[in-house]
């Protein structure tokens, strides 16, 4: 593909999104979270108005880089010129959370076969592990509509998220929110995992319970697992792989 650069076209703080973001996406695709081309992340950009980036439709998630992406506003218009269209399903996910939710620098949706599996699930996320202590602090859930295409859907899917970092969408998948890209993936790592592990622990054995007060210092703990930096904490570790694998993400 021959895209041209933005690198010297956007501002510097717009650039730099636009390479976490891109990384954000390589790395989704190298944790094995992606649908094809399906499911998107999206990136508020910092300014008046709401507009944010989010993937080309038809791209590969480990062919997006930072000057594919594209820039649209809060009715789903391109701001920027491109030759891809964007994804309506994608649109009306993403727009609703950012409409509604100011601290969502970044929102983070997959269709992993653990992710709607647990989804699947009557009871949902179940406390039977480490990882799953984080997301049920803040965790909500979205029953199933069909293709989010309308945005009558939207004032739902809204009400169900409310101020939580972790959002079930039924029988669907997966959503994170984060004030950084770096949280939001981080959060999705732990949402995977969660999944990943309770379908394992699922197949086993009867399952051993967390106590239920352990989730009073969920928050607390997180904090200093992270050095009070969350996502970012992690995030330089995650650039530096990528960039050992292949650093075309910054093009």
């Amino acid at each position: 593909m021959d895209i041209p650069s933005l690198k010297h076209v956007v501002s510097q703080e717009e650039w730099q999104l636009r390479c976490d973001l891109a990384a954000c996406y390589r790395l989704v695709a190298l944790y094995g979270w992606t649908d094809l081309v399906f499911t998107h992340i999206s990136a508020r950009v910092p300014g008046p108005g709401h507009r944010f980036l989010i993937n080309p439709y038809g791209l590969l998630f480990d062919e997006i880089t930072a000057s594919s992406l594209i820039l649209v506003d809060q009715a789903g218009h391109s701001v920027s010129e491109t030759s891809f269209p964007v994804n309506r399903a994608g649109f009306v996910i993403h727009s609703a959370v950012h409409a509604v939710r100011e601290d969502a620098g970044c929102v983070l949706h997959t269709h992993t076969r653990a992710g709607v599996a647990v989804s699947a699930q009557k009871h949902g996320v179940l406390p039977i592990s480490q990882q799953s202590t984080f997301v049920l602090a803040s965790l909500g859930y979205h029953d199933y509509e069909g293709v989010a295409l309308h945005d009558e859907e939207k004032p739902r899917l809204q009400a169900d998220l409310g101020r939580a970092h972790f959002l079930m969408l039924r029988n669907h998948g997966l959503l994170t929110v984060g004030r950084t890209i770096a949280d939001a993936f981080l959060n999705m790592y732990l949402f995977e995992t969660t999944c990943q592990i309770q379908l394992a622990a699922q197949a086993s054995s009867e399952l051993t319970y967390v106590n239920p007060a352990v989730l009073d210092g969920v928050a607390e703990s997180s904090r200093t697992q992270t050095g009070g930096q969350g996502g970012l904490f992690v995030w330089p570790a995650m650039l530096r792989k990528l960039d050992r694998i292949d650093p075309s993400y910054k093009t």
